[in-house]
């Protein structure tokens, strides 16, 4: 984040020499792009690097609390997220391992995959996916929004696999206490998952797999705001004003979704990724 958001412009000044405002000219370059929350986490991590600094007898102080209140505030409620590679590649192997029901082990399978809201994960239909043409669609409620997910190879393959045991009924994820699958899994099942892995809801939730995705799309595999942004069904704007198109970059986020897949599969196998390469998509 520091190589893409800071050292181009403030990585050749000693530290003595940086003011409050040559951050926040940094910060305001990662606001325009439209990823707030990056400024945000960016402002945090130079914070960091200037308690280190004054810790080493470098600096006398820690001058990124004078930038408080420069940046809009991130929306939405906070969620626990894990977004670094490494991390992230552990978190998968340990959702590999989990022991549990085969719908719960699926779902939190299918989680990363499909980075969406955990209460459209739960309430996810069989007769909205389409395995012709390899989409799940369905109605957004938060943003009143049709949405489409594109579905990798690899989340076919666990929706394969869980067909023939909850393919009858009405949710693709049941409650295990309803037998003929007519209602969905609870909304506790997947964090109550991840805490027996040992995420706790201070480190890892269901809702932040968003976060996970949303973070190294953009700053590790380089794709394109506007297509994560549709891909996470936020109610964005194109550069006309007008909203939110289901559509919209459909090719390019299926494209974006296989590459997504591919890459949880390589950090899985403990492939060594280079951070922020750009896919050129």
């Amino acid at each position: 984040m520091l190589e893409r958001n800071i050292f181009p412009w403030l990585g050749g000044k000693p530290i003595t020499d940086i003011l409050p405002k040559d951050i926040l000219e940094c910060l305001r370059r990662v606001e325009d792009r439209g990823t707030i929350e990056t400024a945000h986490r960016t402002l945090q991590i130079c914070g960091q690097v200037y308690r280190y600094a004054v810790a080493t007898g470098r600096i006398d102080r820690d001058v990124t609390p004078d930038l408080r209140g420069a940046l809009p505030p991130a929306k939405g409620e906070h969620f626990a997220a894990i977004t670094e590679p490494k991390q992230v590649a552990e978190l998968l192997r340990a959702i590999d391992g989990y022991q549990g029901s085969l719908v719960a082990v699926c779902a939190l399978k299918f989680a990363p995959l499909v980075f969406v809201r955990p209460g459209e994960l739960r309430a996810a239909e069989w007769q909205h996916i389409d395995f012709g043409t390899k989409e799940w669609r369905y109605f957004v409620s938060k943003t009143e929004v049709q949405h489409i997910v594109p579905l990798s190879s690899q989340t076919i393959k666990i929706l394969e696999e869980l067909h023939p045991l909850t393919g009858h009924g009405r949710y693709v994820f049941p409650s295990e206490r309803a037998p003929r699958g007519d209602r969905c899994m609870s909304e506790n099942t997947l964090n109550a998952a991840l805490k027996r892995l040992g995420y706790g809801k201070d480190v890892m939730t269901a809702h932040g797999f968003r976060a996970m995705a949303r973070t190294i799309l953009d700053e590790v595999l380089g794709h394109r705001v506007d297509f994560i942004e549709h891909q996470l069904a936020h109610a964005v704007k194109d550069p006309n004003g007008r909203a939110y198109n289901r559509t919209a970059h459909l090719p390019e986020r299926q494209k974006m979704m296989q590459s997504w897949a591919d890459y949880l599969d390589s950090l899985k196998a403990g492939a060594q990724v280079i951070p922020f390469k750009k896919t050129g998509t």
